[in-house]
């Protein structure tokens, strides 16, 4: 085992892990510098740094190329967010999950979006055998989308999400992220019903980080958040310059995820 890992590990069990989600090796380095204890990646960042949508649309050269420029600029633990795994075929799972250990990172970010809870917990299994094979103890962070997908109607959201969280938690997890979950009480029933350090997102009517902390949380991500203001900033300084030849810096804001997302649709032929 490399020290990277089990400092990744540590860095779970106690306090809250704050995570500035970026997409390329000099947000990594900046991350390092404002002292970030980790950096992470967010997959929508990448894959729109690169002009793909999100989505599991990202070439695996190109996740390759980009996760080993960012570990070769910082000397703190680095998880790589890899959608789904990028395929349902545990094959290719295993390509992928192989192919983001050997650049360097230590965690991982899989999630089941609109896919069942039994075949994520099959790609934990195939992600928790890469890793032993590769001799890195591996984070596996399991995202589920039981909320932010608004997969289940509100009143089963909660009791959904518990049941999926056992059943990773059985399959080897290592952490929760019960992504788009905002009510001081479900994050509390959360935190005290799994034994997974449960991570949350950053958005729009989440407590703040100290009441998160006593919540029993103990990772924060920014998920897209920071990669959606930079497009929409870069789009507001190219619009002043080519309108008047300055940067105007006075109105900026940022893009929405979907912008952005529908920004980087290939173009018809």
């Amino acid at each position: 085992m490399n020290t990277l890992d089990n400092a990744f590990h540590s860095l779970h069990q106690s306090g809250l892990l704050v995570l500035a989600n970026v997409a390329d090796a000099g947000g990594a380095r900046i991350v390092e510098r404002l002292g970030g204890k980790a950096v992470a990646t967010s997959s929508a960042a990448m894959a729109w740094s690169h002009g793909y949508q999100d989505g599991n649309k990202l070439p695996l050269d190109l996740l390759s190329s980009t996760v080993k420029s960012m570990t070769r600029m910082i000397s703190v633990p680095l998880s790589v967010d890899i959608e789904s795994g990028y395929s349902d075929d545990l094959a290719q799972v295993s390509q992928v999950i192989s192919t983001v250990i050997a650049a360097g990172a230590v965690g991982i970010n899989i999630e089941d979006g609109l896919g069942s809870a039994e075949l994520l917990v099959r790609k934990i299994d195939v992600a928790r055998k890469v890793a032993n094979q590769a001799g890195v103890k591996l984070f596996i962070n399991v995202r589920t989308d039981v909320y932010l997908k608004n997969l289940f109607p509100a009143e089963q959201r909660l009791e959904e999400l518990l049941k999926r969280a056992a059943l990773y938690a059985g399959a080897g997890a290592d952490g929760l992220f019960a992504a788009a979950v905002v009510d001081s009480n479900e994050i509390a029933a959360i935190c005290r019903d799994t034994k997974l350090p449960v991570n949350l997102l950053s958005c729009n009517g989440l407590p703040s980080p100290d009441k998160l902390q006593r919540l029993g949380v103990r990772r924060l991500s920014a998920g897209s958040s920071i990669a959606e203001f930079l497009f929409g900033a870069m789009g507001g300084l190219i619009r002043s310059f080519l309108d008047n030849g300055q940067l105007d810096t006075l109105a900026l804001k940022a893009h929405t995820y979907g912008e952005v997302n529908a920004l980087m649709a290939a173009k018809t032929e």
